[in-house]
């Protein structure tokens, strides 16, 4: 029986540094192939690069496994939208999976292409410039259109991208996000990526010497913190995530809670640069540095920060899934979390919900989980017992099975 071929745009993988959303999707999806030999008897996947195969062991280690292709041209846009698609069909390829929400029209073959509903709100009113919300408004809709499956990544995701782009129900399917469990890599969400790589000059990228020092400033507030008294925000500070009325909450609780700090992991997304200077301002105001604002730290630097929160606050308007609360779940440390439907679909009773993105109601969130004199204490038993478990079930195998089943049913 001949294997059934499989594309996969892989130039999401090119740049570990940009490596955020999508770029974890397609990464796992590949070392749960590589890793299951039944799956490599009855399935050939074949990855397309822009430019180069990425310096990961993982590549050099499993590439007997893939078929490789690397289409060599500096345009983006020239890569995804005619070389790789040509290409594919030249491979003659059973399927192609899409994972970063644009489907190229010069593809033709069955398709799954990953849809968020944060696609259409970036090119509706996002800060993007002009062409990049051109191609966003074109491609996205375009797969909403005709690709043969769309992934959304939860239930209530996949409502919102019915709704938003007008797509039937039956078309969209879910299948849940895996977490990276004790390694929990860069801070971010899969409906960002797009916006890091196409408008690189609303990013900071950090260099080695600096990542170290800030490094560095993280090891030193945690050991003045006893590695226990911290609020911890991780992810890209887009308005929407609320951190810059998460900073004005904590400054309303520091006179009750005088030993505790805010950590801040994530570059400012706001128009307008906010966060660092708001930060600056309420310190001053405090008499010392109680909040400590970082664009990134290492991987490891941030596993060891979500296991010694006391918290992780991540407010969000709008998610398609949001990777930071299930991943500070998976360490027993409670998320704050908007009281949403997205919320209660995925913690359910494992986190505390703010009832708005004002900076009042994430007071009244962050609260409750530092008070003893509640009924939390034994919702916070429940989330340091049993969190990590109830995380379990969303794993990398599961997503790619769910993958491979959708594709097996067409």
């Amino acid at each position: 029986m001949a294997k059934l071929k499989i594309g996969i745009e892989c130039e999401n993988l090119e740049d570990p540094k940009s490596r955020w959303g999508i770029g974890k999707i397609t990464l796992n999806l590949l070392k749960e192939f590589a890793n299951n030999p039944e799956w490599q008897k009855r399935y050939k996947l074949y990855l397309y690069f822009k430019n180069h195969i990425p310096d990961d062991d993982f590549f050099k280690i499993h590439n007997s496994k893939f078929k490789i292709r690397i289409l060599g041209f500096p345009s983006f846009n020239i890569f995804y939208h005619i070389l790789m698609p040509l290409r594919a069909m030249m491979d003659r390829v059973d399927w192609m999976f899409f994972p970063a929400y644009q489907l190229p029209p010069l593809y033709f073959g069955k398709s799954v292409v990953v849809l968020t509903e944060d696609a259409y709100y970036e090119y509706k009113y996002g800060v993007l410039p002009f062409r990049y919300k051109l191609s966003y408004r074109i491609f996205t809709n375009w797969a909403a259109k005709f690709a043969t499956k769309i992934l959304a990544i939860s239930e209530t995701s996949k409502k919102e991208v019915a709704r938003v782009y007008k797509i039937r129900p039956d078309k969209i399917f879910v299948n849940y996000l895996g977490i990276d469990i004790g390694n929990v890599g860069n801070v971010g969400h899969v409906g960002d990526d797009r916006n890091e790589k196409t408008n690189p000059t609303q990013r900071s990228q950090v260099g080695l010497d600096e990542a170290v020092q800030q490094n560095e400033v993280v090891k030193q507030a945690l050991r003045q913190s006893n590695n226990s008294n911290y609020l911890l925000f991780a992810g890209q500070a887009f308005p929407r995530r609320h951190l810059k009325e998460t900073i004005l909450a904590f400054e309303k609780i520091v006179p009750e809670f005088s030993d505790l700090k805010l950590i801040a992991i994530g570059p400012d997304k706001y128009e307008k640069p906010t966060i660092k200077l708001l930060a600056e301002e309420v310190n001053k105001k405090l008499g010392g540095e109680k909040i400590i604002y970082k664009e990134r730290v290492s991987d490891e630097e941030l596993s060891e920060l979500y296991a010694g929160a006391k918290m992780l606050v991540y407010v969000s308007d709008r998610e398609a899934f949001g990777l930071p609360p299930m991943e500070a779940l998976s360490f027993g440390v409670p998320p704050v979390v908007m009281d949403n439907e997205l919320g209660h679909e995925l913690f359910r009773e494992y986190a505390f919900y703010s009832k708005s993105g004002n900076a009042d109601d994430i007071t009244d969130a962050i609260k409750q989980v530092l008070s003893d004199e509640n009924p939390s204490t034994e919702l916070m038993a429940r989330i340091k017992n049993s969190g990590p478990e109830f995380v379990k079930r969303y794993n990398w195998k599961n997503f790619a099975s769910r993958w491979l089943q959708i594709i097996d049913e067409k």
